[in-house]
């Protein structure tokens, strides 16, 4: 009787996430099936029908006339510099204005979160016409300094809250001990801020990877264009939407963000384990 009591108190909410799975792997299924089907099977069969032949050649088509697989290069090409440079920096900037002692401090904090107040598309074409007068445009430092200046507050003000929460008795002891500012960062500060680096490090990655406006503003060939660029302009590859290679795409697109995620989550929270353990 209590089992049966404690079963139907847990039912809104069993309710409530079956709808919320719905929900949100209807269209990753109407997606991933209508990947494998023909332009003719998609316009006439109901969405969730299964092919009638499954076309792997849809994905052959969208890594090869599409440019998918040339996107692809780019996004990573864009993606990894900018977050490492983001991470670095703002761990960087955490650990100064947070451990280190100085005049100023302060009101330097309240200026960099004033960044994260300014709209990014105030300040995109006042970039792009300073990064074209020194010559840069035809290249993917503009996506790699526009990303790392936009990224930079957020990660800046988050690294420093996490340096809040370490005991500054940990910093003042390794300066008796004789280890200065620069090297207690890399001995205390990056290990101590491993799970913090490895969480904000996800979120600039998934924020610079889905990133759509600024790689459209700086992109000024179709060979530099990202994967949100290149699933943007895939409609007209072919004269027409070919709706087997686009959904194939975007697939491709959802199965490489889901594994980085997979990865990066487990590593978060194998590191939060083991601080635990370390206490």
């Amino acid at each position: 009787m209590r089992t049966l009591r404690r079963a139907l108190r847990r039912l809104p909410i069993w309710i409530g996430v079956t709808i919320l799975l719905v929900v949100v792997l209807y269209p990753q299924i109407w997606m991933i099936l209508g990947s494998f089907k023909s332009q003719s099977e998609f316009l006439s069969n109901p969405a969730l029908s299964l092919p009638s032949e499954w076309r792997f050649d849809n994905y052959v088509a969208a890594l090869t006339t599409g440019n998918i697989g040339i996107n692809y290069m780019n996004s990573i090409i864009v993606t990894i510099p900018s977050v490492i440079m983001i991470v670095f920096i703002g761990v960087a900037a955490g650990y100064a204005l947070e451990i280190m002692v100085w005049k100023g401090r302060g009101g330097v904090l309240l200026y960099i979160l004033a960044g994260i107040m300014v709209p990014g598309q105030m300040i995109l074409v006042p970039l792009f016409i300073t990064y074209f007068k020194i010559g840069i445009t035809d290249s993917y430092l503009p996506l790699i300094l526009t990303y790392t200046a936009m990224g930079l507050p957020l990660t800046t003000f988050l690294m420093a809250t996490y340096f809040r929460s370490v005991p500054r008795s940990v910093f003042e002891a390794a300066t008796v001990d004789g280890c200065g500012p620069l090297r207690s960062f890399f001995v205390l500060g990056i290990p101590l801020m491993k799970n913090a680096i490895f969480t904000v490090g996800t979120v600039q990655f998934f924020s610079v990877w889905n990133d759509l406006l600024i790689a459209l503003t700086f992109t000024t060939r179709p060979a530099m264009a990202t994967i949100q660029v290149g699933l943007l302009s895939l409609g007209d590859e072919y004269g027409s939407t070919q709706y087997g290679p686009l959904f194939a795409a975007v697939s491709l697109n959802i199965l490489v963000l889901m594994t980085v995620f997979i990865l990066l989550n487990k590593r978060i929270m194998a590191g939060m384990a083991a601080g635990a353990v370390k206490g």
